[in-house]
């Protein structure tokens, strides 16, 4: 290796390292805020926040690292632009191409590490950190209830007055929301108890409230819509109630893209392997579905046997029934019609959730690629980018590299999101952002090695236009 690849290697190792732990700094701050709910007022020992911490901050890796990149190229190439460096080694018969030659392999090698990274540190750390999560409610039951505010677990909204005991087991004025499945319909179930006892063992995911002296109230939805606007609803008093909470569900933030699931605990072996079991069930859950159908349409196939023509065999069959016998058929026919209804229903949404978790495995799958790519990617947009703007430092080069990831990251989270909903395929909707800043890539790229700059005509956009708007005006001057 050359003194001049040497040098230029080490200015962006300087930059990239200080970049990527000011950022890392940063977003494990954000962490802290994010999980805020489960580290304040929780009598917790520093040890354990900082391991709490340190599982979660891999996990934040993949959005730092293409970031880091990309800062520390335009900021390192923009200074050697800025100080005439480049222009030195121009005149010296070393192009751009060169420069870069040694610092693309250095770029490899940590998008090669960042690949393994992801595929088996970040799993490892997932897993434990959700562990740790749920070890700590264990050892302390209470801690999945604050006083005075309701808390989010499961379905359930849970709020109480006071705690007492030596980990906070003993509940007073306990008020619990469980949440309609149906829409718009709010909360069906209000339990309300004088006290309350949490119970937990090492070895269950599940927590045990039991709620003493208190009543139950649950809305009821009549089929009727005047029945609704009377608002029923059922009212029961009760001296012991158990209630059994998942700890899975614990503290869930919905919505969230840093809520940590099973499948990010995998690595590519074993999703592969996941993948192909979720997809063979999925495959006889559609054929049993099938199936099912088929069998409750076997009424319609026996009309074929009949000899009448297809159109007068439903009257013909009709007029041999009184008219209270039809009664009860069409009433049969509704019902049928009703449960078959229920059925699809239920298997549809059966099958979109299926294909949804399917989908969330493939986004992970296809992300631990994406992770190598981005931070390749995000080099050959930083670094001719530092060249063409010729400014180091950290205003304009943090002004270009925040505009750049945010448009990455947007796109990104709108392709993973619409992969999960099956709208597209889980592929192109990992790896839309970087389809589609690929070709802003490679023109930086070959504008900056080709000493153009960054100036881009635009006339093969205006020139139509004006050509249409002049056709117009002198048809109305004629």
């Amino acid at each position: 290796m050359k003194i001049l690849d040497k040098y230029i290697i080490k200015s962006f190792m300087i930059t990239f390292t200080s970049v990527f732990v000011i950022l890392f700094f940063i977003f494990v701050l954000q962490g802290i805020w994010l999980f805020i709910s489960e580290l304040a007022g929780k009598d917790l020992d520093t040890f354990t926040i900082l391991k709490f911490l340190s599982f979660y901050a891999p996990t934040i890796v993949p959005m730092v690292l293409p970031l880091s990149v990309l800062l520390a190229s335009i900021m390192t190439f923009g200074s050697f632009a800025e100080n005439y460096e480049f222009a030195a080694m121009k005149s010296s018969g070393i192009s751009l191409q060169r420069a870069m030659k040694m610092l693309t392999i250095s770029i490899g090698l940590l998008a090669l590490v960042s690949f393994f990274f992801a595929n088996n540190v970040i799993p490892r750390a997932q897993y434990k950190f959700i562990n740790l999560r749920k070890t700590i409610v264990q050892q302390k039951p209470a801690m999945a209830i604050t006083e005075g505010q309701f808390n989010t677990i499961g379905n359930s909204n849970i709020k109480v007055d006071k705690k007492s005991g030596d980990n906070g087991e003993f509940l007073e004025g306990v008020v619990m929301h469980v949440k309609n499945t149906n829409a718009g319909l709010g909360a069906n179930t209000v339990i309300k108890a004088k006290n309350g006892i949490l119970r937990s063992n090492e070895n269950s995911n599940y927590l045990q409230l039991e709620l003493l002296d208190g009543n139950y109230y649950e809305s009821i939805l009549p089929s009727s819509y005047e029945d609704r606007l009377r608002r029923p609803f059922a009212k029961s008093s009760f001296e012991r109630y158990i209630i059994n909470i998942d700890l899975t569900k614990l503290n869930k933030m919905e919505n969230s893209d840093d809520d940590v699931t099973s499948e990010k605990m995998l690595t590519i072996g074993e999703l592969n392997y996941t993948l192909d079991s979720l997809n063979i069930n999925y495959n006889k859950d559609v054929v049993s579905f099938a199936e099912n159908i088929s069998v409750r349409s076997d009424w319609v196939k026996s009309t074929e046997n009949l000899s009448l023509p297809i159109e007068n065999k439903t009257t013909d069959l009709l007029s041999i029934f009184n008219y209270t016998e039809k009664a009860q058929l069409f009433e049969i026919v509704k019902n049928n019609l009703s449960s078959t209804e229920f059925t699809v229903m239920n298997a549809q949404s059966d099958l979109e959730f299926k294909k949804k978790n399917i989908n969330s495995h493939w986004i992970v799958y296809y992300e631990k690629f994406m992770i190598a790519y981005s931070c390749l990617l995000m080099f050959f947009i930083g670094a001719p980018l530092g060249a063409i703007i010729r400014k180091g430092g950290v205003g304009l080069p943090m002004v270009f590299a925040v505009i750049i990831f945010i448009t990455f990251h947007f796109i990104n989270t709108f392709g993973r999101k619409l992969a999960q909903e099956d709208g597209i395929h889980p592929f192109l909707g990992v790896w839309m952002a970087s389809l589609l800043l690929t070709p802003f890539a490679i023109m930086l790229t070959y504008r900056a090695t080709n000493d153009i700059g960054l100036m881009i005509s635009f006339d093969w956009i205006t020139e139509p236009i004006k050509k249409i708007f002049g056709k117009y005006l002198n048809n109305n001057n004629n």
